[in-house]
């Protein structure tokens, strides 16, 4: 088999990739040249490093009347295996955002924090900060191994920390081994970073391994490569939207495995067909030792093989599209040099987001509070930026991100609950039964203003289409119903919103009176599920942002007249079909 690419011309980026000297020539020549931001070049090579040069799009406008250069900025991400935080991280966090960011804290998708709004001339400091509270912004982005999921549960039955000590342990093997991100950032000095220890040996040696980075090469990866741990009961993590996922196999209380998934990615492009959202499908399983060498051989299969001209159409998806899955599994047993055991009969069945009291079977409770939309902010009554740090600076017990966007509050006294609750009131922070269904299972991406490529708001706009979609399903009797929305300011679907009961993914941008962005168009997709397993399907485009209700509305209204018994509302949009339910007419108000 040759490349996916073929005999194509490799594209900007990975000469970009190779001039680096393994990430480090472009960034050393111009992280402190005295400019507001760096050249194309180097801003590629940065994101290996954890970080994306942006710009202020609220002001862009604005600043080119004024013949002013754009308002540079930079987002980092804080790289948190499995969301596993001490206090001490996350108050390192919060004094950052204070001292060199916008004021909030953002939590991903991916169990990071992120940055926003921080200045070229404080990257230096903001990185030695993060990696001297031993947390790192390697590989939080670029064509490498992101950050690895993991359930952030703190439930002591065993299988979860065990689950927890793997992903550390493959996301510790997986990391770039050039030494460029410390010379750069850290005066040369690896700080003995718990997240990020020293990596074990290449387990599949292959003859086209580099001496410096023996699982990436010179140029990393074709594009991104992401990974996820999950129990069959619960997929916090969405394991199916990865590339890489590992579906525990329990047998009497005991974690034994895991079912290989292969695949998963929902970035696309809709103007190209030749792109595509794909969810991860079973491979192989393998016992828990075997999750290094499996993983090592499928990121490598990749780097291979992967499309190296056409960056559209360079995820492992579309190797394992064009291939089919037999022809990917032979050449993994190529690699690994022995044949693979068949994925055992183990499927996604439910998802739990971990919110509110729950009892960590030792013991001690955890908190899980929900953040819309992941952002940390002060705002209004809502103080939740000041009351987090109030929490984390009284009780310096650990925390952990989840993949929903919330924060867990973990290893608390049950003598403390009252005067936490009390805390919390002070702080106008709303606990989970204070929070509508809807609002509890949506979550959004950023987009506008700091990201180059949305194209419409989603963040920022989200939290109206909430308030609709509450009136709306209260007023049919559906306000308890657990129906999944995730929003994104364009198709490239980091708010995973391809796989969940209803997708609103960025169209096409409106202009406001002033020239700065409109909320813009979007594309409603209907027929996933909150379990993650099924991909759903567009069921009207170009819907304007004010439409986007009254365009469901009739959708709710005949789900609550005709479900069937247990039926979930993906699963009623997936049994009826798109087409039907677009017909359906608005109802007549009352």
């Amino acid at each position: 088999m040759e490349p996916s690419g073929g005999a194509a011309k490799p594209s900007k980026v990975e000469a970009i990739k190779i001039a680096s000297q393994y990430l480090y020539q472009q960034i050393a020549d111009e992280y402190r040249n005295g400019l507001s931001h760096m050249s194309e070049d180097a801003a590629t090579v940065l994101k290996f490093h954890g970080s994306y040069q942006q710009d202020d799009r609220d002001v862009r406008t604005q600043m080119k009347r004024e013949g002013k250069e754009k308002s540079f900025q930079f987002m980092v991400r804080i790289r948190v295996v499995g969301g596993k935080l001490t206090a001490a991280q996350y108050l390192m966090a919060d004094e950052l955002a204070r001292r060199v960011g916008n004021d909030t804290l953002r939590i991903t998708t991916r169990q990071e924090f992120q940055l926003h709004g921080v200045l070229k001339e404080d990257l230096a400091y903001t990185m030695r900060t993060i990696n001297e509270a031993l947390l790192s912004t390697l590989a939080a982005c670029g064509d490498v191994e992101r950050n690895v999921l993991c359930c952030p549960a703190p439930t002591s039955d065993g299988i979860r920390t065990a689950m927890q000590a793997d992903a550390a342990r493959f996301a510790s093997h997986c990391a770039p081994r050039a030494s460029s991100y410390w010379d750069i950032w850290v005066d040369g000095e690896k700080i003995g970073n718990s997240a990020l220890p020293p990596q074990g040996p290449i387990l599949v040696p292959t003859a086209g391994d580099d001496p410096v980075e023996p699982i990436y090469g010179k140029a990393y990866l074709p594009r991104k490569f992401k990974t996820a741990f999950a129990l069959p009961e619960d997929n916090c993590t969405d394991v199916h939207a990865n590339d890489l996922g590992f579906l525990a196999v329990v047998e009497n209380g005991e974690l034994k495995g895991y079912n290989v998934l292969v695949g998963g990615g929902l970035g696309t492009t809709p103007s190209a067909q030749k792109t595509f959202p794909f969810l991860g499908v079973p491979l192989c399983y393998v016992d828990r030792e075997g999750i290094l060498e499996i993983g090592e051989a499928v990121i490598k299969v990749f780097r291979d093989f992967g499309n190296r001209s056409d960056r559209k159409r360079a995820r492992l998806k579309y190797i394992i599209y064009d291939w089919g899955l037999p022809a990917f599994r032979a050449k993994i047993e190529e690699y690994v040099k022995h044949p693979l055991d068949d994925p055992k009969p183990v499927t996604v069945t439910d998802v739990d987001d971990h919110l509110g009291w729950q009892e960590q079977g030792d013991g001690k409770l955890s908190l899980g509070i929900p953040i819309e939309n992941g952002r940390i902010k002060d705002e209004g009554t809502l103080r939740l930026w000041s009351g987090l740090r109030a929490f984390f600076e009284k009780y310096q017990t650990p925390a952990r991100l989840t993949c929903q966007q919330s924060i867990l509050l973990i290893d608390l006294e049950p003598s403390w609950k009252r005067e936490i609750e009390r805390l919390l009131e002070e702080y106008g922070i709303a606990q989970v039964e204070r929070v509508s269904t809807v609002r509890r299972w949506s979550m959004a991406c950023p987009a506008m203003p700091t990201c180059g490529l949305a194209v419409t708001e989603a963040e920022r706009a989200l939290p109206t289409v909430m308030d609709e979609l509450e009136t709306e399903l209260a007023k049919i009797g559906l306000a308890g119903e657990r129906i999944t929305v995730r929003m994104t300011g364009c198709p490239n679907g980091c708010a995973r919103p391809y796989n969940c009961d209803i997708g609103l993914v960025g169209r096409s941008a409106t202009r406001n009176a002033d020239g700065s962005p409109g909320p813009g168009t979007y594309t409603i997709f209907l027929g996933g599920r909150s379990i993650g397993d099924r991909l759903n399907v567009e069921f009207k485009d170009y819907v304007p942002f004010e439409r986007v209700v009254p365009e469901l509305a009739p959708v709710f209204a005949r789900f609550a007249a005709d479900r069937q018994p247990g039926e979930t509302f993906g699963d009623f949009c997936d049994r009826v079909g798109v087409e039907a339910l677009a017909g359906e007419p608005e109802p007549t108000p009352a």
